[in-house]
């Protein structure tokens, strides 16, 4: 059986960017995580203590952002997935996707976003 927890869009203000200005204004980031793991046991049992905890996948995750700052989002992605990885051990693969809102490309986007997937095996 194939199972996917997925946290969509988590928003955090934060300061990312190669140039001094975003480091220092910050700007809007958004993250996608999709979990891949199995919890058919606690879809049988409705117990959370057989999934994964959304709360403390949240946490981690606004923990990374807001708390350090990065010249690329490809590193924050990284560092999301195998943080999600290593604190999860019942998740068998982590898919994640970071987007920045604001990007001083000198041109109008809705954003920049980069995705990494690893499976456990991988880390």
């Amino acid at each position: 059986m194939k199972n996917i927890i997925r946290i969509k869009n988590a928003a955090f203000y934060a300061y990312h960017g190669a140039f001094s200005e975003e480091q220092s204004i910050g700007g809007k980031f958004s993250v996608d995580v999709e979990l891949y793991t199995n919890f058919s046991k606690a879809a049988e049992t409705d117990n959370l203590k057989y999934t994964i905890d959304y709360d403390k996948v949240y946490h981690l995750i606004k923990d990374l952002v807001i708390k350090k700052k990065y010249y690329l989002i490809e590193t924050l992605a990284t560092d999301i997935t195998n943080t999600l990885l290593l604190n999860f051990p019942e998740v068998e693969k982590v898919n994640t996707k970071v987007r920045k809102n604001s990007v001083p490309l000198g041109g109008l986007i809705d954003y920049a976003e980069v995705e990494v997937e690893k499976s456990r095996d991988e880390i």
